[in-house]
């Protein structure tokens, strides 16, 4: 067959690929490939033509020069522009649906109008065109909240908050960009796992492929900010059993069914984007092509002749397709992105070692934004740079080829996840599940470095909360490094930094008032108590109006305190004697605030004058007061106890009912405090620490191959450092509390 491809991306790429490599029949000759424009990978498998992909009249012209016998449209734009209508029209066979088929993808609202109308279960949504109905809506639903452009935004169109202004902020900016026509959809936040199904379309009949799952935080750990896809892996071993046949009887042939039934019929890609929820399968959004990057795998896994499977969609014959086969292994791909990606992706640098990676068994390269410059080198042309696939007899082997691969690859200042099927390939059942828990009785507001907070669903608890205006704090397994969320998380760390917060409050009942109001489980799910899943790791609390201020307390000089002091002789404005090295006692505590940093920044050592110029000169002055006060009784219970407290870091908030300024978030645990142990104790060099020393300290050896100034994020953590970091957190618990983490 003569098959033209119509794009530039890995999507494409991995398209070709799969046309290319397709098992034929004994003599049967090769497929003849041609792409418009296509890139230089594609290049290797088929002939280029620099064709706008937007020109439909040029895209039509060149299938029909060239005698295509089938043309297949990859992106989204060309087929919202209607490049499929153009070529259907010269009477070529196409796979991709019309313009107006296209809208499913093109216009968030029309596609929530054909759910509605097929029945298909979704998110409720309010269509806006002003600022006004967007803050009733956005009210409407609560946090989280969740704002799409009702049209193409190039990956840029959706926003997922906790904050009312950021929220507001991106819904005004896609009304303006599109003038009087603009329109934002605000929906309900759907918890649960996500997963991507393609479901391939005839107009009529409906063919699924296997489904995949797809990372769209630019960091390891789903953090950092939302991105095209940094990776994807097929099959998922978590998925319900049952998952895609539901997905094409409740969702993917109604919606088919409809758009016929409006006249639109609906030939080619039907990508359904699903949360998996507590409230069963829900549609988050539809796209009228495959989606990239889980293309990459799911192509790779597919025996069954691609070719064959888009010319019966394209001619109407899917009805008589046989079941399709697919191998019985797994495929796992990995993103090489651009330094500044996403925000800012820097092009042009050269990029070596792709050959080298794609010479590895059972690996082969997608290009995605590459080019070539004046003297034919390969360069970077995109934030989304190569998509290095592996397959594999399960996901853990998969995995190790597509990393052996990236490895292979250099391109200056790129960055890519670690932690890419990770979980599933461990055998993690929940692997599936987004880091943050759905709880019965609770609604997630908030996540930070380990934390995670929610606050009452109201409705499910007849309007009022038992224990008055109350959140739930639950202390996750996460970790973190040198600002860099690590995976995998430390076992039992959150319930250790529970505990021990809350037997140090007991401890400090006296100083100061806490938030804790509860910490009993759940008699029955969703009665507003803490839930039987996260007991132990988790605290009903009062909610504060919390000070914008690190309430620090330092009784030894180490860490950030010890470099203003070598720069300057003093600590936040605190002058301190001459001669002092690393772990010196100083001769009093010292309150050395500090400013409260965005998660991924540094906080920053202030004044106390700033502190009071901030929150007003009464309020500072007693932060300090508690804060020396906090720290002077812990510091001597924990030198009872052969344990030596170099400094701690506080907050506090004001209970907005009664005025009283009160003690929060964790208190005195390895993660806010420097505990040394007393016996090892020795001014002059760094001390032996209760924490995640250990992680830290192979981070930075030649052990770890990372380059911590660098903007590579971190690679995944071996074994014994998460053991011996949770043996150093249970150690520290011990010799406080003196009795074992029960």
């Amino acid at each position: 067959m003569k098959i033209l491809v119509v794009g530039t991306g890995a999507r494409e790429h991995a398209i070709a690929y799969a046309l290319a490599h397709e098992a034929r029949p004994d003599g049967a000759a090769p497929h003849e490939l041609h792409a418009a424009p296509g890139n230089p990978g594609i290049a290797a498998l088929a002939t280029l033509h620099p064709v706008d992909a937007l020109d439909g009249a040029a895209v039509a012209g060149l299938a029909t020069s060239l005698g295509a016998d089938l043309v297949v449209v990859g992106p989204e734009a060309p087929l919202v522009a209607g490049v499929a209508d153009a070529v259907r029209s010269a009477g070529v066979p196409v796979f991709g649906p019309g313009a107006r088929a296209a809208r499913l993808e093109g216009s968030k609202a029309f596609a929530k109008d054909v759910m509605a109308a097929a029945g298909v279960p979704t998110a409720r949504a309010h269509v806006c065109t002003d600022l006004d109905r967007v803050a009733a809506a956005l009210d409407d639903f609560g946090a989280p909240y969740v704002v799409k452009d009702d049209g193409l935004a190039a990956g840029k169109g959706v926003v997922v908050t906790s904050e009312r202004a950021e929220a507001l902020d991106h819904a005004r900016a896609c009304l303006d960009a599109r003038g009087g026509d603009g329109r934002v959809v605000i929906e309900e936040f759907l918890d649960g796992p996500e997963v991507s199904l393609f479901c391939v379309c005839d107009g009529t009949d409906v063919v699924p492929l296997a489904p995949a799952q797809d990372f769209k935080r630019a960091l390891d750990g789903d953090a950092g900010p939302n991105t095209g896809g940094m990776g994807a892996y097929s099959p998922l071993p978590w998925a319900p059993e049952g998952l895609t046949e539901e997905v094409v009887a409740r969702i993917a042939q109604p919606t088919v069914d409809e758009m016929a039934r409006r006249g639109t019929p609906f030939s080619g890609v039907l990508y359904v984007g699903l949360a998996l929820t507590s409230r069963g399968t829900r549609v988050v959004e539809f796209n009228a092509r495959f989606g990239d990057p889980e293309t990459q795998v799911v192509l790779s896994r597919l025996r069954t002749p691609l070719s064959s499977l888009l010319l019966a969609a394209a001619e109407g014959r899917l009805a008589g397709q046989p079941p399709l086969e697919w191998s019985d292994g797994s495929a796992v791909t990995v993103v090489v992105a651009s330094q500044g990606y996403p925000a800012a992706p820097r092009t042009g640098d050269r990029i070596d070692g792709v050959a080298a990676a794609a010479a590895l068994d059972a690996v082969h390269v997608l290009h995605a934004g590459t080019a070539l410059d004046a003297d034919g080198a390969l360069v970077s042309a995109g934030g989304r740079v190569l998509s290095v696939v592996g397959q594999g007899a399960d996901l853990g082997a998969a995995r190790e080829r597509a990393y052996a691969g990236v490895a292979r690859i250099s391109l200056a200042g790129s960055h890519h996840r670690t932690d890419i099927a990770a979980r599933a390939a461990a055998g993690d059942t929940r692997a599936g599940a987004p880091s943050v828990l759905e709880l019965p009785g609770w609604r997630h507001v908030y996540s930070g470095k380990v934390r995670d907070l929610y606050e009452p669903d109201l409705p499910a608890l007849g309007g009022v909360h038992p224990l008055g205006d109350v959140v739930l704090v639950v202390a996750s397994d996460r970790v973190s490094a040198y600002d860099h969320p690590l995976s995998p998380p430390v076992p039992d760390k959150g319930v250790v930094l529970t505990q021990l917060s809350l037997w140090w409050f007991e401890q400090l009942g006296d100083v100061v008032a806490n938030h804790v109001v509860s910490t009993e489980v759940s008699a029955e799910p969703g009665d507003g108590l803490v839930p039987d899943v996260v007991a132990g790791r988790a605290m009903v609390c009062r909610r504060l109006d919390m000070f914008p201020v690190e309430c620090v307390v330092r009784g030894y000089l180490t860490g950030s305190g010890l470099v203003e002091y070598r720069a300057g002789g003093a600590v936040c404005g605190v002058r301190l004697p001459e001669g002092l090295v690393d772990g010196s006692r100083l001769p009093e505590p010292i309150f050395t605030p500090a400013t409260k940093a965005e998660q991924g920044e540094h906080d920053e050592n202030v004044s106390f004058e700033v502190v009071a110029a901030t929150i007003g000169a009464d309020a500072a002055e007693r932060l300090r007061e508690l804060s020396l006060a906090v720290y002077g009784r812990a510091e001597r219970i924990a030198r009872e106890r052969g344990v030596v407290l170099a400094d701690t870091k506080l907050e506090f908030g004001v209970d907005p009912t009664s005025g009283e300024v009160v003690l929060g978030d964790e208190v005195l645990t390895p993660d806010s405090s420097r505990f040394w142990p007393a016996d090892q104790w020795q001014p002059g060099r760094a001390q032996p620490s209760f924490d995640k020393q250990f992680v830290r300290d192979w981070l930075t050896s030649p052990a770890s191959g990372w380059d911590r100034s660098g903007d590579a994020a971190p690679p995944m953590l071996p074994d014994d450092v998460v053991e011996r970091t949770r043996d150093r957190y249970l150690e520290a618990f011990e010799r406080i509390t003196g009795a074992p983490l029960s």
